[in-house]
C-alpha cells in the first residue's frame, strides 16, 4: 500500500510539472553528454599523444653548400663532409638514451618532400642538390630530447636539431583547450539543471503542501515524506542520463564511425568499448545529482 501511494505521488508529481520535469530532463541530458565527451577527448588525446610520441623522431640535419652560402651563423665552416657524418652517427649509436639511427640521404629527403608538397609551387623547383641530408633519432624517452640538442647541436656540419614532438605540441595544445571549454560549458549546464531541479522540487513541493501537511499529522517520518520528491528528481535524471547515453553513441556512430574516420585516416579513434566504459558514469551522475540536489531542497523546506 505504501508503494502504491509513493508510485502515486510521484506520477502526480511529473504530471503536474510537466514542463519543469521536461526542461530538467533536457538540461542534465545535454550537460551529461558534455561530460562524457570530454571525457572521451581526453581519452582521445592520451592515446594520440602515446601514438604520435612513440612515433615522431628527433631529426639531426647536416649542412649543405646552400646552407653554406646562406647561413653563415649554423653552418660557417662549411658544409658536411663524409667524415663529419660518420662521427656523427658514431657518437649517436654511443648514447643510452638513443634506440635507433636512420640516415635520410639527399635523394631520399627530396622523394619524400615531392610526395609530401606535391601541390607545392616549390615542389617543381628544388632539385636534390638543395635538400639537406639529415639522421632520424628515435630515442628511448622521447622526452631526453635536451641530451641530442646538448650534444650536437651547434656541432661542425650540423645545421639544426629539431624535436618533431614540438610540431605536434600546438594541436595537442588546441584539442586540450577545446577540453576544457566543453568541461566548462558542461559545468554551467549542470548548475542550470541543478538550479531547474531545485525549483522543481519547490514547486513540486508547495504544490502539494497540504498532503504533506497532513502526514506529518499522522507521524511519517521525514525520508517518508521526501521520498515521492526524490523519486521524481531520480527519475528525470536518469531520463535525461539515458538521453546522454543516446546521444554518445549516436555521436560515435555520426561523428566519428561515418565523418572523422573517413577524413582523417591516419588517428586511431576511439572504440565503442570507450564509450561504453563512460556510460556507467553518466548513468550515475544522473541518478545522483538529481536525488542529492531535491534531498538537500526538501530538507531545507521540511524545517520551516
Amino acid at each position: 500500500m505504501r508503494g502504491q501511494f509513493v508510485l502515486s505521488e510521484i506520477f502526480t508529481g511529473l504530471r503536474r510539472n510537466l514542463t519543469m520535469t521536461f526542461a530538467v530532463i533536457v538540461s542534465v541530458g545535454i550537460s551529461l553528454a558534455l561530460l562524457g565527451s570530454s571525457l572521451l577527448a581526453n581519452q582521445q588525446v592520451s592515446a594520440m599523444k602515446g601514438y604520435w610520441y612513440d612515433k615522431v623522431q628527433v631529426a639531426i640535419y647536416l649542412c649543405n653548400k646552400n646552407d653554406a652560402e646562406n647561413d653563415p651563423q649554423h653552418c660557417d665552416r662549411g658544409a658536411v663532409t663524409g667524415q663529419q657524418k660518420r662521427e656523427i652517427e658514431a657518437d649517436l649509436k654511443k648514447l643510452d638514451v638513443v634506440e635507433k639511427v636512420y640516415y635520410e640521404p639527399k635523394d631520399e629527403a627530396f622523394k619524400h618532400y615531392q610526395e609530401q608538397f606535391k601541390d607545392s609551387p616549390l615542389a617543381s623547383s628544388l632539385t636534390p642538390d638543395q635538400m639537406q641530408e639529415s639522421f632520424r633519432v628515435k630515442l628511448e624517452d622521447p622526452t631526453k630530447y635536451d641530451v641530442i640538442a646538448s650534444a650536437f647541436g651547434g656541432r661542425a656540419g650540423v645545421q639544426e636539431v629539431q624535436d618533431q614532438r614540438a610540431l605536434l605540441e600546438p594541436l595537442f595544445g588546441l584539442l586540450d583547450g577545446m577540453n576544457k571549454a566543453a568541461l566548462f560549458v558542461m559545468a554551467l549546464m549542470l548548475v542550470v539543471a541543478m538550479l531547474l531541479i531545485v525549483n522543481t522540487v519547490r514547486v513540486s513541493a508547495f504544490s502539494r503542501r497540504r498532503e504533506t501537511g497532513i502526514m506529518r499529522l499522522v507521524g511519517a517520518s521525514s525520508f517518508y515524506i521526501q521520498m515521492p520528491f526524490i523519486l521524481e528528481a531520480a527519475i528525470a535524471g536518469l531520463i535525461g542520463a539515458a538521453l546522454a547515453c543516446g546521444m554518445l553513441l549516436l555521436g560515435k556512430y555520426a561523428l566519428i564511425d561515418q565523418f572523422l574516420a573517413e577524413q582523417i585516416q591516419v588517428v586511431n579513434f576511439v572504440g565503442y568499448d570507450a564509450v561504453l566504459q563512460q556510460l556507467p558514469w553518466v548513468v550515475g551522475v544522473g541518478l545522483l545529482m538529481p536525488s542529492l540536489a531535491a534531498f538537500l531542497t526538501l530538507r531545507k523546506y521540511l524545517n520551516v
